[in-house]
């Protein structure tokens, strides 16, 4: 496997027992990235429902149920373990976020570029 090579984020910019969305480049285009802190370390997704392919969060950056225990896909309120990314609850039973490994270092995180998926198209070059 490839060296955590890339720089997702700094630490501070997910909260301690809370999340953060980031965007990044590909080789063909774009992958979402969920972030959850919890215990100063870090569980990282494909921003990707499992069910439809749609990202989680409505409103960005946010992830996490109500209470904080589950992550929530609030297209059609599918529930997902923090810890494996099972799907306890909605149309997606017993299927899986699909996992991102990540490095906490020097205070930022870092994921291995190769390693992710391309989930949308590059944005066009005169935006």
């Amino acid at each position: 496997m490839a060296a955590f090579d890339t720089r997702l984020c700094a630490l501070d910019e997910v909260p301690e027992g809370g999340s953060n969305g980031f965007v990044v480049d590909t080789a063909d285009g774009r992958c979402g990235i969920m972030v959850i802190r919890r215990a100063g370390d870090v569980v990282c997704y494909v921003n990707s429902c499992p069910h439809i392919g749609t990202p989680l969060d409505m409103q960005p950056g946010r992830f996490l149920s109500q209470d904080g225990r589950h992550i929530l896909c609030t297209t059609h309120g599918a529930l997902f373990e923090i810890d494996d990314g099972l799907c306890v609850a909605g149309p997606c039973v017993d299927d899986h976020l699909t996992a991102v490994a990540a490095e906490v270092r020097d205070g930022s995180v870092f994921v291995t570029h190769a390693a992710l998926p391309t989930l949308w198209p590059p944005l066009p070059k005169d935006l």
